[in-house]
């Protein structure tokens, strides 16, 4: 309940952004899981086609952060998120009627190209909408609506594969069509900057930000930590246990930890202590999350390290959000928001191959690994903080004075 009068008191655009990205969620859930074994066992594809379309979705969104952001800043965000669920309605529904490795691909790389649009611009348009008090809060709360879509898409996929993959496909094509019809009715137009510069000199403008750029290394280890919820942590489950349904488990208490400790944390925590405090406890939390399975190598001890894993998360994201905006002008949030994943999601691909290939060593060595990625972070971050290189959060807003242009305005309705 406190939850949900905690959304109620939300701008109704922000609202309308949780909801959307349960709904972003559910539809890439309830698809993605269960794609390869689709195009390996219904398609009949090899091993390295497979490799190929999963790794082209995943350079089309990864390599791409950085163009969603800036189209946020240049058109206008509302406008990017729109295209975004549009383009992964046509890329899930290439999925669905296709069977050729060329249309495979383009839906891959239409799919990809969604979520590199998409993930910057609607944290763009929610750190505008949210307003300075409620901002961490309202990023808080998008953490907890986009853990139960996460939670609702491999289910409602379960299910719809009792029928076949199609059925599937075109129920997660559906979700995302429904998105794009719903913003375009009711995600408000905003004032949209008239850029006075080139798009390169934006971004050398944010990767020239030294104080963003020691940030954004800061933080590469919380996201190749979290990571590790899909590769390191699924592994010890399945040698503690000998069952592969015991991954499941993993999933389960990060999802209970965050519908309820979520907003909690948030809460408390902002109202004491700096941003950085908090931030650098998170990945100090999550560097010791990978300590218990070294004393234990059973379940119980890996539930702890999920649970604590989390709860370092919470402490830490919706900071990590709130502060980004703060680095440079109102109207580079997008393009900040965007290098930032580009430099998280190389974070998180070499963080696995670090991982990876010390899986393959002694049985210690990935969790002292873990360990040290975490307390290295949280001593970055510190260090930033002690020597005042951390903003103080900003209010995302577009100054009144800025020359602009509207968005035009979509036909009137509501949801």
């Amino acid at each position: 309940m406190r939850t949900l009068r905690s959304v109620r008191a939300l701008p109704p655009a922000v609202r309308l952004l949780l909801v959307n990205q349960l709904g972003v969620n559910t539809g890439f859930y309830l698809l993605v899981p269960y794609l390869a074994t689709h195009l390996g066992q219904d398609l009949g594809l090899s091993a390295a086609a497979v490799g190929v379309v999963l790794g082209v979705r995943n350079l089309s969104q990864q390599g791409l952060f950085l163009i969603g952001g800036s189209a946020a800043d240049r058109l206008g965000a509302r406008r990017v998120i729109i295209a975004g669920c549009a383009l992964r309605t046509l890329g899930f529904a290439l999925f669905a009627l296709g069977d050729g490795l060329a249309v495979l691909i383009a839906a891959s790389v239409l799919s990809g190209l969604a979520g590199a649009l998409f993930n910057p611009a609607v944290r763009t348009f929610l750190a505008q909408e949210a307003g300075d008090e409620r901002r961490a809060e309202a990023f808080a709360l998008f953490n907890v609506f986009a853990t139960t879509g996460a939670l609702i898409g491999p289910l409602l996929g379960t299910v719809l594969l009792l029928v076949d993959f199609r059925a599937a496909a075109l129920t997660a094509a559906g979700v995302f069509a429904l998105l794009t019809v719903a913003q375009a009715l009711a995600l408000p137009a905003r004032p949209v900057p008239q850029a006075d510069t080139a798009v390169l000199r934006d971004w050398r403008e944010v990767a020239g930000d030294r104080r963003f750029r020691a940030f954004a290394l800061a933080l590469v280890g919380m996201y190749a930590l979290e990571s590790q919820l899909y590769l390191l942590l699924p592994d010890q489950a399945r040698r503690a246990t000998g069952w592969d349904g015991a991954v499941s488990l993993l999933f389960l208490t990060s999802t209970l930890a965050n519908l309820t400790l979520q907003l909690r944390i948030t809460r408390r925590l902002q109202a004491s202590g700096s941003r950085g405090r908090w931030i650098a406890t998170g990945l100090l939390l999550m560097g010791l999350a990978f300590l218990p399975p070294l004393l234990d190598d059973g379940l119980p001890a890996l539930l702890l390290t999920v649970l604590l894993l989390h709860l370092g998360v919470m402490t830490a994201q919706p900071f990590v959000m709130e502060l980004i905006p703060a680095f440079g002008r109102p109207d580079l949030t997008g393009t900040y928001y965007g290098l930032f994943y580009v430099v998280s999601g190389l974070a998180a691909a070499l963080g696995n191959a670090a991982v990876g290939r010390a899986m393959d060593t002694v049985g210690w060595a990935p969790w002292m690994l873990c360990c040290a990625i975490g307390l290295a972070g949280a001593a970055a971050v510190a260090a930033l903080q002690r020597t005042r290189l951390l903003p103080a959060p900003a209010t995302g807003a577009v100054p009144d004075t800025a020359p602009s242009v509207t968005e035009p305005s979509e036909p009137s309705g509501s949801r």
